[in-house]
């Protein structure tokens, strides 16, 4: 499988997903630790890749998503933004609305797999 392969896999597979430098407990750089806060704070699971550990993701993704830098939210596929779009969206209550629909929805796609 190639790098863009396994990043559209992480992206089609995940609801909520974000690329980071380290992990939501232990974030290695401000950016990070404050994109990953604001994403806890909405109180929803979601899904990280520690681009630290993945250094061919933390190459190939800013060509795949035409966005240079870290971190970087994707919900349901698209592409939301970086630490200050998650912070500004946390703020105005629409990070929580976006996640919690999302969260929803994979509720609802996994009861009715069930």
């Amino acid at each position: 499988m190639s790098v863009v392969d396994t990043i559209k896999e992480q992206i089609e597979s995940n609801p909520i997903l974000l690329y980071m430098k380290g992990t939501p407990r232990f974030p290695q750089c401000g950016f990070s630790s404050r994109a990953s806060e604001a994403l806890v704070a909405c109180g929803e699971r979601f899904a990280f890749v520690n681009i630290l550990e993945a250094p061919e993701i933390r190459a190939e993704l800013p060509k795949y998503a035409n966005w240079p830098t870290f971190p970087q939210l994707w919900v349901n596929g698209e592409l939301i933004g970086g630490c200050d779009i998650i912070c500004e969206m946390a703020e105005s209550g629409e990070l929580k609305a976006l996640v919690s629909e999302a969260a929803r929805q994979q509720a609802q796609d996994d009861a009715a797999d069930a």
